[in-house]
């Protein structure tokens, strides 16, 4: 039940690069999950495949159609908006967000919330090391006493696409005269079959000739009554993606390590304590106790003796990791955030831009 009357509720968006997430303020769970893609000159395209500015601009005028007119079912003026987004979200897409939402709908106060700093509130603690791991990438901050430390952060080009990629590549070398599969039915593969197995077992599937047994095949259902089989070593291989470091030595565990290596010493522990995953991809079974297994065993190589880390301990989120970020804009909305750092319609016509998060005048308004 919402914890505040509906009416006056502000408008909480996470807008993700494969999914977007919809609600209002006081309610524990999104009401809408959907894909971030608007139909747009006769075509269904991403958010975020545009070619140009003023593509953009017109993208996200049928995106806010959609979710004023279809999902909250009120007009624009009468509701705030809160946009939760990553830190490092394009300015030419942050600003055009105000223009349409400013301009366009003429929404009366906007508010932008870091993603990985929201994240944090729904702990109740105000200091974690938050991993992201999303469509197109894993982005990992360290958030300190409420604040993300920037010159730590770490990313890389893994995430839900390079999953896809690869658990095709595998099924194409598998099954070379098999029916092609569509971005749905390799994400609802990957979702329902595949999972992150263990290192050891990992290592051993890994061999020429692997000295384990895989586990079990299972089959798919494709085209109606027609099955697909999913191999057992491909089950188990999917996520080894997120494992295996590139030519510069870099994967996921990686990240949260050399995250730890840029921040002082004395924060060090306290943060590999608190380690917090969001994303949709984290959801996979056996991905936690996969990444504690990596990190430990990386512990022992020279470049990380120095780190002094003895353990590392993952928050249970209260909600799916998946819409941890949502859960956090929820709450910072119904505080006294949204009428005291919000950025008003009347603001935004005078000064016409959004800061920077690096703007120092900024801090004063936003997280």
């Amino acid at each position: 039940m919402p914890l505040y009357d509906s009416e006056k509720s502000v408008v909480i968006l996470d807008i993700g690069t494969a999914y977007t997430k919809f609600g209002l303020t006081g309610e524990p769970v999104p009401r809408a999950i959907y894909r971030t893609e608007v139909k747009f000159k006769g075509k269904t395209k991403n958010l975020f495949d545009y070619e140009d500015e003023q593509e953009l601009y017109d993208m996200l005028v049928e995106f806010f159609q959609d979710v004023y007119f279809k999902y909250a079912v009120t007009s624009p003026k009468d509701r705030p908006i809160v946009i939760v987004e990553s830190l490092f979200c394009p300015i030419v897409f942050r600003e055009n967000v105000a223009k349409v939402l400013f301009r366009h709908y003429a929404v009366s106060s906007l508010l932008f919330l870091s993603s990985h700093l929201v994240s944090v509130c729904t702990l109740a603690v105000d200091t974690a090391l938050v991993l992201d791991v999303g469509y197109k990438e894993a982005c990992c901050i360290p958030i300190c006493f409420g604040m993300p430390l920037i010159n730590a952060w770490q990313t890389l080009d893994i995430g839900s696409r390079s999953i896809h990629r690869n658990l095709q590549k595998l099924i194409m070398e598998k099954n070379p005269g098999g029916p092609s599969l569509s971005e749905t039915d390799i994400e609802n593969i990957k979702v329902r079959c595949c999972f992150v197995t263990k290192k050891e077992r990992a290592n051993g599937l890994a061999l020429p000739k692997p000295n384990i047994e895989p586990c079990p095949d299972v089959d798919y259902p494709i085209e109606g009554a027609a099955t697909m089989c999913i191999n057992g070593a491909i089950r188990e291989k999917t996520y080894e993606i997120m494992f295996e470091e590139d030519n510069d030595h870099l994967c996921l565990p990686t990240m949260i390590l050399d995250a730890l290596m840029n921040v002082d010493l004395h924060l060090r522990s306290k943060l590999a304590e608190n380690i917090l995953l969001i994303g949709g991809t984290t959801m996979a079974m056996g991905f936690k106790s996969r990444l504690r297994e990596e990190l430990l065993d990386r512990l022992s190589e020279e470049r990380y003796k120095k780190l002094n880390v003895k353990c590392f301990k993952f928050h249970t989120s209260p909600s799916k990791e998946n819409f941890t970020a949502w859960l956090g804009g929820s709450i910072y909305g119904a505080t006294d955030w949204l009428t005291t750092k919000a950025l008003s319609r009347e603001d935004y016509l005078e000064n016409n831009k959004i800061p920077d998060w690096s703007d120092l005048s900024y801090n004063s308004r936003s997280v």
